[in-house]
């Protein structure tokens, strides 16, 4: 069954959707994506990157690099989330693919409940990857983007399982960090982590 979006815009503004991968891992950047979709090359099917399977997600992937209007990816690094916090460095990341993006939009639809420190006329939605066609599109190039660098990332440290829990805090990845401490990849200020550090 395709899935319906709560909001549908006027072809006459440009609308960014912007959504975050990436705040409940123990290791890695934060990636944010902003997506602008052309109300002329709609994508159907388009949902939250949580409920799509590997496979959907680079398909949406495919079709949204080739059809949308804009797309722009940022990030906050490890050290900017040790540093300010998990929830500080997403909404910078947010902020930096907003601003990336080719076209500068009218309005710009964020997932979550805070919107970043910037001059966008714009709005937080809850569970807004489900909700806007913009943010699902945003959350799916942020979340594809992330997991590929994740895959790599194992190539120049093994052991960890990077390809396989993308840095979350399964009980695989906790049992590595115990046998082979961190490294720099990993967040100091999140608990397991700090906890093993002392």
């Amino acid at each position: 069954m395709q899935h319906e979006f709560e909001f549908t815009h006027s072809e006459d503004r440009v609308i960014a959707g912007v959504d975050e991968v990436g705040r409940g891992p123990l290791a890695g950047d934060v990636v944010a994506a902003a997506v602008i979709l052309d109300p002329a090359k709609p994508i159907s099917g388009l949902n939250d990157s949580k409920k799509l399977s590997e496979r959907q997600r680079l398909d949406y992937f495919a079709q949204i690099q080739d059809k949308a209007l804009g797309i722009s990816i940022a990030r906050a690094s490890v050290a900017e989330i040790d540093e300010c916090n998990i929830l500080r460095a997403s909404l910078l990341a947010m902020e930096r693919a907003a601003r990336g993006l080719p076209i500068q939009p009218e309005f710009v639809y964020v997932d979550g409940n805070q919107l970043p420190k910037w001059r966008y006329p714009s709005e937080a939605i809850v569970k807004g990857d489900e909700r806007v066609a913009e943010i699902a599109a945003a959350s799916i190039v942020a979340k594809v983007t992330r997991d590929a660098e994740m895959v790599a990332l194992e190539q120049d440290f093994p052991g960890y399982g990077f390809a396989k829990h993308k840095g979350y805090p399964t009980s695989a990845h906790l049992k590595a960090l115990e046998i082979l401490g961190p490294c720099v990849l990993h967040r100091r200020t999140f608990a397991p982590v700090a906890n093993l550090l002392k």
